[in-house]
């Protein structure tokens, strides 16, 4: 008999989950709640849409049962969601391990999913809110203003809290709630951070290549919790840039729980110790009779070089010749590790994704099911798992929604009998 199978949220999860599933011969009914599906990918990767990445480790994806979204994105990896877009028309360009679609246009995939959907006659209700979900008799019952759907299995693909003005407002969370599902707390992620110094508007809009590294306090001691190198960008309240973003989770989580966090910022990374000190020596031997701003004039941006002189003890006008070794290891401590409180993330408008969400431990990473609720599956954002930058959060959405919608369609009893469910 064929199976109905009914998905909530039209983003990249819930198309690919509605296309997989009809694929293998289910009825397919999306209910997307905005006017359009897929409105988040059309800024992913600024428009361009960075869809995945051939550089893949199990650590580019975050969540609190660890090893659970390496054996989804490992049953649809990259090699698979290259083919998946080959066969819609979209072949892949590459920016180092990025990849794109050839055309630059994230408008490309999302046109090339929509006809795929209309191709599988997916049936794609627009405007239509799912109020409540619910099992009864062996299958499932979503109430919304238009009416009530019935259906076999149910996906709930309706993404997170990050980018509300997409459509992502977090109402997912609470279906799943209802369904007895477990969510961990969702919190900003891929986000900029906000930190205490009153230093900060005078380096606004300065950007620099420089390494994070996040640290919290606890029991008195701090611990690394994350490091990246890229673009730093330095803003009239904190920090931004590549490689803040891919730190943020921790200091979402660690603030939550309300600890201290502190972020340190080598603005030399190319260098070591030692070529670091034997710069400033150089330094020192030719430009003696020049201010410390002067000193300075090149090394770094001018805005950011003069907030560093006067966090090391040091005034811009001082003769460079007249600086006391203490005062050049102090100036040291500000080039490598230039230390910051953070305060707070940035709220859920400015982040990318979120990290929280229903907890993977009452999910089957096989098949997408839920533990508790049969004929129930997740994909997509709305589960505890956060890829960083890079096409990682496309690729989960990937791998999610096409494992979750080929189990759907298959039902329980079809995917036992092919080995995928003991």
């Amino acid at each position: 008999m064929e199976r109905k199978v009914l998905i909530i949220g039209g983003g990249a999860a819930g198309m690919t989950a509605a296309i997989m599933a009809a694929r293998q011969g289910a009825r397919v009914t999306v209910l997307e709640h905005t006017d359009r599906v897929g409105r988040k990918l059309l800024s992913t990767g600024n428009g361009r849409c960075n869809f995945t990445n051939t550089d893949q480790k199990p650590e580019y994806y975050r969540c609190t049962q660890e090893d659970f979204p390496w054996q989804t994105v490992s049953r649809f990896p990259v090699s698979d969601t290259l083919r998946f877009f080959a066969e819609l028309g979209i072949p892949a360009r590459s920016r180092g391990s990025c990849l794109y679609p050839n055309s630059e246009q994230a408008a490309s995939v999302l046109d090339a999913l929509r006809m795929e959907l209309d191709r599988q006659c997916v049936d794609v209700r627009t405007g239509c809110r799912a109020r409540t979900v619910k099992r009864q008799n062996g299958a499932f019952a979503a109430e919304t203003d238009g009416g009530t759907f019935r259906a076999d299995a149910v996906i709930l693909a309706s993404g997170s809290r990050a980018a509300p003005h997409t459509g992502s407002d977090g109402s997912g969370y609470e279906l799943a709630r209802a369904l007895g599902h477990r969510i961990i707390t969702p919190l900003p992620a891929l986000v900029q951070l906000r930190c205490a110094e009153n230093d900060y508007k005078q380096m606004a809009g300065v950007r620099a290549d420089a390494r994070v590294e996040l640290y919290t306090e606890s029991g008195g001691s701090w611990r690394l919790e994350a490091a990246d190198r890229g673009e730093l960008q330095l803003t009239d309240y904190g920090i931004s840039g590549i490689p803040v973003f891919q730190v943020s989770r921790f200091a979402s989580a660690a603030l939550h729980r309300r600890k201290r966090v502190k972020a340190v910022i080598d603005f030399l990374p190319d260098k070591s110790e030692a070529e670091t000190r034997e710069m400033i020596a150089a330094r020192c031997g030719r430009m003696q009779d020049n201010t410390c701003e002067q000193w300075m004039n090149g090394l770094l941006h001018k805005k950011l070089a003069v907030v560093l002189l006067k966090r090391a003890g040091l005034r811009p006008s001082q003769r460079a010749g007249d600086v006391p070794p203490s005062g050049w290891e102090a100036l040291y401590r500000q080039l490598r590790a230039f230390e910051t409180a953070v305060t707070a993330a940035n709220s859920f408008d400015q982040a990318q994704v979120c990290c929280g969400g229903v907890d993977t431990a009452q999910v089957d990473a096989v098949s997408m099911e839920s533990k508790l609720v049969p004929d129930l599956y997740f994909a997509g954002e709305i589960l505890d798992v956060d890829g960083i930058c890079g096409g990682y959060n496309l690729q989960w959405a990937w791998s999610s929604g096409a494992v979750a919608g080929r189990s759907a369609a298959g039902g329980k009893d079809d995917r036992q009998r092919k080995g995928q469910i003991r």
